[in-house]
């Protein structure tokens, strides 16, 4: 079948719409009528050259939609159930997996190789193979994707809303519950209030953090912070340093987790003189692999019993945390609608990318159109 997608044929060039062909599911396969597509930031990393994938590749690595077709041996979904693409796949019987680790499965191996196990390439071109980030590739009309990266959701969930939760949410809510273990009293630091950062907001919120401080240069996306759940904002660290020492009588935050768009070692630094004795700094935002972004004292460290993590998925376990998450949502404990700034078409893909960089959105959103 034919599908509309959007696709980076070379590092910092615009992404660029083609009409491809879509083979049908294999073993453990499934077609997917993507409805709605979340504009993460890792996308651009992809685009920009920051990751390292095979191109060329549909971007797109947030998804929700309609399962249409299903392959030999498919057990986990039916056609017509509603699903939340899931950016790590998760075999559910690797090391990880079997240990509740599912955000670094050993499927998760290949993501920005673009293809599905077995090495197959379902989207085909005027430049023959093409990859999907994240072996998805959600800004697509239409997508062949493998079992093990889709989870079934209540049929009356709003999938605009939903959709979010295949990445970004789940990766600031667990950096908060699950990597920074935020207990309530604590005081904790959000350095970067973008897609993931503001749900690390909700999460240590929700945790029962006393103290939750955000960190961000421009004014809408602190507004945003003190909407969802923060109790002070900054523009810098640097800034911050006085208030913190004061709200907790010199001790320092329990955590500091940081989530801009590009990590450097000086918010890492900086995160990492925030926080006090026996507490943690988690990582969650990325740059070139090769690109040394961690300069600290190990003396500090090891005299202050600091502990810096990485973060990866929030530590969620997808086929769990995204249904607990969104029922979250239903109850009302967790903000979806409130974080989304503007919708696109898949056309104005490149333009809801510069939205995000230029700080306008907090979550953008590709609605697909099926129409005729």
């Amino acid at each position: 079948m034919k599908t509309k997608a959007a696709v980076v044929f070379e590092p910092g060039k615009p992404i660029e719409i083609e009409e491809l062909d879509l083979d049908g599911p294999r073993d453990g396969e499934v077609l997917i009528r993507y409805t709605y597509a979340g504009l993460c930031h890792s996308d651009v990393h992809v685009a920009h050259g920051d990751l390292e994938a095979r191109l060329p590749m549909v971007l797109g690595h947030e998804g929700a939609g309609i399962i249409e077709e299903v392959g030999p041996g498919v057990t986990r979904v039916k056609v017509g159930d509603h699903v939340v693409c899931s950016f790590i796949p998760n075999c559910g019987t690797c090391r990880y997996c079997a240990t509740g680790r599912q955000s670094i499965c050993d499927m998760g191996a290949t993501i920005l190789e673009g293809y599905l196990p077995g090495e197959h390439f379902p989207y085909k071109g005027a430049k023959g193979d093409y990859g999907a980030m994240c072996m998805l590739g959600t800004f697509s009309q239409w997508g062949t994707i493998h079992q093990n990266s889709v989870v079934k959701v209540d049929d009356d969930l709003p999938l605009d809303k939903a959709v979010l939760v295949g990445c970004g949410v789940p990766t600031g809510w667990g950096a908060a519950v699950n990597t920074a273990d935020v207990k309530p009293g604590d005081t904790v630091v959000v350095v970067g209030i973008g897609g993931i950062g503001i749900n690390a907001v909700q999460g240590a919120r929700y945790a029962g953090a006393k103290n939750v401080i955000a960190v961000d240069p421009l004014e809408n996306k602190r507004e945003k912070a003190m909407e969802l759940g923060a109790t002070h904002t900054f523009a810098s660290t640097d800034e911050a340093m006085a208030a913190i020492t004061d709200m907790t009588r010199g001790q320092m935050a329990d955590s500091a987790i940081l989530t801009p768009g590009l990590m450097t070692s000086e918010i890492v630094s900086g995160g990492f003189n925030a926080i006090g004795k026996g507490g943690t700094v988690v990582l969650t935002g990325l740059n070139k692999i090769e690109e040394q972004t961690i300069e600290l004292s190990g003396s500090v460290m090891t005299l202050f019993r600091k502990s810096l993590k990485g973060s990866l998925f929030g530590d969620c376990n997808p086929t769990t945390d995204i249904p607990k998450i969104l029922g979250l949502y239903q109850s009302g404990d967790l903000k979806l609608d409130e974080i989304i700034t503007r919708t696109y078409t898949l056309e104005q893909v490149n333009e809801g990318y510069d939205d995000l960089l230029n700080g306008k959105n907090i979550r953008g959103i590709v609605v697909h159109d099926h129409a005729g």
